[in-house]
């Protein structure tokens, strides 16, 4: 008789719609926190997947950029050209303004002359930042041309100056540059009497 009495309570209408508003409410719960966790998950796995593809350390970052300045420092024996090629990839291009890019074999024979007329160039890196695949570097150039330098008469005295490049990196190769270098101030320094 209780058993009875028990399910004639449960087949109210009242109680009918209060179990079930407690089973949807539970259901969308479930169904909510279910979708909340999935939706983490997935962009965890993705960030982590792009950030573990993309992201250097500091050190990895000199590595796969080293060769890039090792061309910019003059030093007998040296192939400026080949390690620009090593470090970049068939379709890099570096661009010393939004519109004004040059592909690699250009910036390679550029390079190349470069450290001809200034025997002693060296192009040091003074910081390496990271930001996802970009890598940002802080150089600095010294040197002394053997004649003359971008219409700048030679007169024996050195320059020094700051660079600022952001490189792309793509599957550990250099895919595309930006570029400014402060060679007014570099230029500057030959002119001064």
């Amino acid at each position: 008789m209780n058993t009875i009495n028990l399910i004639s309570v449960y087949n109210t209408p009242l109680i009918g719609i209060f179990f079930n508003f407690l089973r949807n409410e539970i259901t969308m719960t479930f169904v909510s926190r279910v979708l909340q966790h999935a939706a983490f998950f997935i962009a965890v796995a993705v960030t982590s997947t792009t950030l573990h593809a993309q992201t250097l350390s500091p050190e990895q970052a000199r590595i796969v950029v080293g060769p890039f300045y090792q061309a910019l420092t003059a030093e007998s024996g040296r192939d400026a050209s080949a390690l620009v090629l090593q470090a970049t990839s068939a379709e890099w291009v570096s661009c010393g303004g939004n519109d004004n890019c040059a592909p690699r074999e250009r910036v390679a024979q550029g390079i190349a002359g470069l450290v001809k007329a200034v025997p002693d160039l060296k192009w040091e890196i003074k910081e390496v930042v990271v930001a996802g695949n970009r890598v940002i570097v802080r150089g600095e150039a010294t040197g002394t041309p053997a004649g003359v330098l971008r219409g700048v008469p030679h007169g024996g005295k050195s320059m020094k100056f700051m660079s600022i490049d952001i490189h792309t990196i793509k599957d550990g190769k250099m895919t595309h540059s930006y570029h400014v270098e402060d060679w007014a101030g570099g230029l500057a320094q030959l002119a001064v009497k």
